[in-house]
């Protein structure tokens, strides 16, 4: 009903420059993204993004967060040469640091950052901390998904989600 053309965009897959053009939404990987705006014969394609999401914006701090502050300083460099506004969105269901990955993204505190605690959860969170003193690599690792999967197991038969 809304007329918007969906395509995938990944190692896996490829796009024509017809079918770019013909696409309202890509979906697509920050590496796959981070070599498409590379490319120069590219460019003209991603000129016309006007609403980059970064799904997991926490990752910034993971091995994935260099390709994430590339693609977000490339927007930026973009915006600022063409001076036509794209749209830079972060979602992430942990983030400690919001105020700060709202400075990279440059969202004005008082209109653009959103912050949603557990209060909009409609279940709220439970935690529960289980300590694990197995110092062999393997055996910690298979333990923790042991415990992990029996607390969910539990969880689960008790009636909850």
């Amino acid at each position: 009903p809304y007329k918007i053309n969906v395509r995938e965009l990944s190692g896996d897959s490829s796009l024509t420059r017809q079918q770019i053009a013909d696409t309202q939404l890509i979906v697509t990987t920050p590496e796959k993204w981070d070599v498409v705006t590379r490319q120069g014969e590219e460019r003209a394609y991603t000129q016309l993004v006007k609403l980059v999401i970064m799904d997991e914006i926490h990752l910034l701090a993971d091995e994935r967060g260099p390709v994430l502050e590339t693609i977000v300083s490339r927007v930026i460099r973009q915006v600022e040469n063409t001076r036509e506004p794209i749209r830079l969105v972060g979602l992430s269901a942990t983030l400690p640091n919001y105020t700060d990955v709202a400075t990279l993204l440059r969202v004005k505190p008082r209109r653009g950052l959103f912050f949603f605690d557990h209060s909009y959860r409609p279940v709220p969170l439970q935690m529960q901390y289980l300590g694990v003193a197995e110092s062999n690599a393997f055996k910690k690792h298979t333990l923790m998904n042991e415990l992990c999967y029996q607390r969910a197991v539990a969880q689960r038969t008790a009636g909850h989600q």
